[in-house]
C-alpha cells in the first residue's frame, strides 16, 4: 500500500515536471515568435544569434538557425558533463527551436503579418522589449525550476565555467554581449543594442521572480545524519565545494557537523529536492547571498589605492 502510494506521488512529480519544461518552451518560444524576431531585438543566446544571420539569410528561420547551433553544444555538453547535463536539458533545446518554427510558420514572422497585423508594435519597441522579456524570463524560469537549461550560451559559460576558471553567470554576460555586439555589426543600428539591454533585464527578473530567488546566489546551512550522501552529491554531481562547520544543538547538547554551501539561483531547487530524496529528516535554512566572492564566484574587486 505504501509503496503504491510513493510511486502514485513520483508520477504526479514526473508528469508536474514534463509540464512545467513543455509549457517553459512554449512561453521562450512565443517570446521570441512575437516580440524579438519581427522586430530584430538581439536579447543574447543562440536565438538572438539566430535573429541576426535570419537577417543575412532570410530564407532560414530563426529556429532552424537555433537548432544549428544548439546541436553540436548539446553534443559537446553530454561528452563533457555526462549525465550531469540532463535528458531534460537535451529535449528542451531540441523544443524550443521547433516550436518557434511551427509557431512562425502558423502566424507569420513580421509585424505586418502577426495576427494580420493587429499587433504591430513597430512604434513601441519598450514594449516589444518588456513583454518579450516578460515572456521569455518566465519560460526559462519555468525550464530551470525542472534542474535543466535551454542549452545554448548556457552551455558555452558552463564550458567557459570548466576549463577557464570563469563564473557562470559572466560566462553568460560574455557569450550574450558577443551576439549583441554582431548585432550591431551586421543590422546597422545602434538603438537595438539598448532595446536589448531592457530585454535581458526584464528577463533576468522574471527568471528570479519565477525561480523564488531575488539574488543570484544562495547560501545552505544543512543539519543532516547523512552528511556523507549529501557531501558525496555535492562533490560528485554538482562539482562543487562545501564547510563543515561545528554546531550543538541547544536543547539537545549533541554536536555534529553543519554543512555550509553556496550555490547559483538555477541550483538551489535541485539541491533541495536532492536533500530531501536523501534525507526527509534534514534541517536546510536557505538565505540569499548579497555578494560571493572567490573560486567559481566572483574575484574581488579591485582595492582603490
Amino acid at each position: 500500500m505504501k509503496t503504491a502510494v510513493v510511486e502514485k506521488i513520483k508520477n504526479r512529480l514526473n508528469f508536474r515536471t514534463w509540464l512545467l519544461l513543455v509549457t517553459g518552451s512554449f512561453v521562450m518560444a512565443a517570446g521570441f515568435v512575437l516580440f524579438m524576431n519581427p522586430y530584430q531585438v538581439v536579447p543574447g543566446g543562440v536565438y538572438g544569434l539566430g535573429i541576426v544571420l535570419h537577417a543575412l539569410f532570410p530564407d532560414i528561420q530563426v529556429g532552424t538557425f537555433g537548432l544549428m547551433f544548439d546541436i553540436p553544444l548539446l553534443l559537446i555538453g553530454f561528452k563533457v558533463f555526462g549525465q550531469r547535463f540532463g535528458i531534460k536539458t537535451i529535449i528542451s533545446a531540441l523544443m524550443i527551436p521547433l516550436m518557434m518554427n511551427a509557431m512562425t510558420w502558423l502566424i507569420g514572422s513580421t509585424p505586418e503579418t502577426i495576427f494580420r497585423g493587429h499587433m504591430n508594435l513597430s512604434n513601441d519597441m519598450f514594449l516589444v522589449c518588456v513583454f518579450g522579456g516578460v515572456l521569455i524570463g518566465t519560460g526559462l524560469g519555468l525550464i530551470i525550476k525542472t534542474h535543466a537549461t535551454s542549452g545554448g550560451t548556457d552551455i558555452v559559460a558552463m564550458l567557459l565555467s570548466r576549463y577557464a576558471r570563469i563564473p557562470f553567470s559572466r560566462g553568460v554576460l560574455l557569450a550574450d554581449s558577443l551576439v549583441v555586439l554582431a548585432g550591431i555589426v551586421v543590422l546597422e543600428n545602434w538603438r537595438l543594442p539598448l532595446y536589448s539591454l531592457v530585454t535581458i533585464f526584464v528577463t533576468t527578473r522574471m527568471i528570479d521572480f519565477i525561480v523564488d530567488g531575488a539574488s543570484y546566489d544562495k547560501l545552505l546551512f544543512i543539519i543532516t545524519d547523512r552528511k556523507e550522501e549529501i557531501k558525496q552529491f555535492i562533490l560528485e554531481n554538482m562539482s562543487r565545494g562545501g564547510t563543515f562547520v561545528k554546531s550543538t544543538g541547544m536543547y539537545t547538547g549533541q554536536t555534529r557537523d553543519m554543512i555550509f554551501l553556496v550555490v547559483s539561483r538555477s541550483e538551489v531547487s535541485l539541491v533541495k529536492s536532492k536533500i530531501k530524496e536523501i534525507d526527509p529528516a534534514a534541517f536546510v535554512v536557505v538565505v540569499n547571498a548579497h555578494e560571493t566572492f572567490g573560486d567559481g564566484f566572483k574575484p574581488f574587486p579591485e582595492t582603490n589605492l
